[in-house]
């Protein structure tokens, strides 16, 4: 319990002022998400607690694309916390394996431990909050909103991902709609179902309301 409040306040220091959408609150709810995963599907409990509350130590699109700081910090920290190499390893892949974007580059048969993580993070990305957080990064970003003209850019690369600045709707498209099937266990699926369908209502009315139909 020491070494998770200490965690905590590490992450609550390196993510004082963030985008609100990948703050300290992001954190913990993915941390509670995976706990109750956890629950129902099994696997290590500490790796996956220091997992979700690590995993976005160093976001890299808010360290001008660095890929390689978020290891680096995690392994700092742990190691001076006397974690065992091995737990510190298995942390480590699971930051550097889970996120959307290197989907395509991730090794097969994950561990169970970064499913659940990654699940838990891809849950927050959808629903009500999922919603919100994706146009608080839009306006973080200075996106448009919508635009009737711009097509969401499906199948994107690692690095045409990384380079978007499409329209937030177009972003449902090109991910939020599509994480519901990516999803790995089935506690995280029966919970994504109403989270997707809310998306879509909310699809259906924004659509209604920018084009003036009733």
């Amino acid at each position: 319990m020491e070494l998770i409040n200490k965690t905590i306040e590490l992450v609550k220091q390196k993510l004082e002022g963030t985008e609100s959408g990948h703050d300290w609150f992001h954190i913990e709810r993915v941390w509670k998400l995976s706990l109750k995963i956890q629950e129902k599907e099994g696997g290590d409990k500490l790796i996956i607690e220091l997992a979700a509350l690590l995993h976005d130590i160093a976001d890299p699109k808010f360290h001008n694309g660095d890929e390689t700081l978020a290891s680096k910090i995690v392994n700092d920290f742990l190691t001076e916390q006397n974690v065992d190499s091995e737990v510190i390893q298995k942390v480590i892949f699971i930051i550097e394996n889970m996120s959307f974007k290197n989907r395509n580059d991730a090794p097969e048969n994950l561990p169970l431990e970064l499913k659940i993580v990654q699940d838990a993070d891809r849950l927050d990305a959808i629903g009500a909050i999922g919603i919100a957080r994706t146009f608080n990064f839009g306006g973080y970003k200075n996106n448009l909103m919508y635009h009737p003209d711009i097509e969401p850019k499906l199948n994107q690369t690692k690095e045409e991902y990384k380079k978007s600045n499409g329209t937030t709707i177009n972003h449902f498209y090109e991910k939020l709609l599509l994480l519901k099937d990516l999803l790995n266990t089935k506690t995280a699926r029966e919970i994504a179902e109403h989270r997707h369908q809310f998306m879509l209502q909310f699809l259906d009315e924004f659509y209604k309301e920018w084009n003036v139909t009733f």
